[in-house]
């Protein structure tokens, strides 16, 4: 009998609504949305499946067994019989990760060291390096065990080589977009690009790319991968073709440069445009309305905010002129520089963890 587990799809905190959407829309069962992510239930095709098709995932987890542990002895015990086997070949790099609340246990790095020995007796490395991660939670004294599927993580789509200052994790645009009513039926502009997120990222949801489907993950090292199993979920690119196209611009060639080449890796360059052009240069392209969305900076890492003031208030008052009938979504940390532009927010997200601050999406009806 085919075993089912519990599958753990990490979210940005304050995304998880959106990502329970998107859990959704992919067919998996028995979903439920906590803090932090998304649960679901299923055997081990649905976890690949999970980290090729999940655009707003950070990560995959696996639950693959627990025990009670209310003393480190115990710990070393249970931990040294725990069938690793089942799902791990001896002999692989292992690295070790433990969170504990409410439990006798309390000092996660004695945890750690304890869980690593017992690894260690059963045959397996130890290494900082490793892309196999165990992640032991321990929670009012229960020990729960979860492999990460993913390795790095599932915002590494395997195009995006070149990258700009302070930029946003595809896995996070892709909840933004999603946020902002994008569902790949318009087009998409970014005024403020960058290394080309944004647009690029709403391209493969317009053409209904596979997120993961340049790169590889760590379930191909657990035991029982079956590579022509999962070769066969994969779907080939569909060629690059869309009634909407895809733009982004900045004020910066060398990042616009970095855009472009980071869409043909993609294989997304024929229906994504890229120019190196200012704001007050900007005009709205041909075609149907659509999406503005825009990561400007915000003063904190990026820029003077006293200048950025007047920038805001620039693309405000070119959005408002030229881009009728789209909408403008922007994501900043700055309330005071949303106000700025001038354009008819509606209510503001929650807020969402970024780079260390703390950001909100703005968003306007069309214009």
């Amino acid at each position: 009998m085919t075993q089912i587990y519990d599958i753990f799809a990490v979210a940005p905190p304050g995304l998880e609504h959106f990502l329970l959407q998107e859990v959704r829309e992919n067919g998996f069962k028995s979903v439920t949305a906590s803090p932090g992510g998304i649960s679901f239930k299923g055997s081990w095709p649905e976890v690949w499946r999970a980290n090729l098709e999940l655009r707003g995932a950070s990560r995959v987890l696996v639950r693959i067994g627990h025990f009670m542990a209310f003393h480190l002895a115990q710990l070393d015990k249970r931990a040294t019989k725990f069938p690793w086997s089942d799902t791990l070949p001896s002999g692989c790099a292992l690295k070790v990760e433990v969170t504990s609340q409410k439990s006798k246990i309390y000092h996660a790095g004695a945890a750690r060291e304890r869980i690593e020995t017992a690894l260690t007796a059963n045959g397996y490395r130890i290494s900082a390096d490793a892309l196999v991660s165990i992640k032991a939670r321990i929670d009012d004294n229960k020990v729960t065990l979860s492999l990460d599927s993913s390795g790095e993580g599932l915002h590494k789509r395997g195009h995006k080589q070149a990258i700009g200052k302070a930029p946003m994790r595809e896995t996070l645009a892709a909840l933004f977009l999603r946020q902002a009513g994008y569902s790949g039926a318009e087009p998409v502009l970014d005024p403020m690009c960058g290394s080309g997120t944004f647009p690029i990222e709403a391209a493969e949801i317009a053409l209904g790319a596979q997120p993961g489907r340049a790169r590889d993950f760590a379930f191909q090292h657990f035991v029982g991968f079956d590579t022509d199993a999962f070769a066969a979920l994969r779907r080939p690119l569909k060629e690059a073709k869309s009634a909407f196209a895809f733009h982004g611009s900045d004020r910066d060639a060398g990042v616009i440069s970095q855009a472009q080449a980071n869409a043909a890796r993609a294989s997304v360059a024929p229906i994504c445009s890229f120019a190196a052009k200012p704001v007050l240069d900007l005009t709205g392209p041909e075609g149907p309305p659509g999406l503005v969305m825009v990561n400007p900076p915000y003063g904190t890492r990026i820029g003077n905010k006293k200048l950025l003031y007047a920038l805001h208030n620039t693309l405000g008052q070119v959005l408002q002129d030229r881009f009728k009938g789209w909408r403008v979504a922007i994501v900043t940390s700055e309330t005071a520089l949303a106000k700025a532009s001038g354009l008819p927010f509606k209510k503001p997200s929650s807020p969402v963890p970024h780079g260390g601050l703390k950001v909100r999406l703005f968003q306007t009806d069309p214009l």
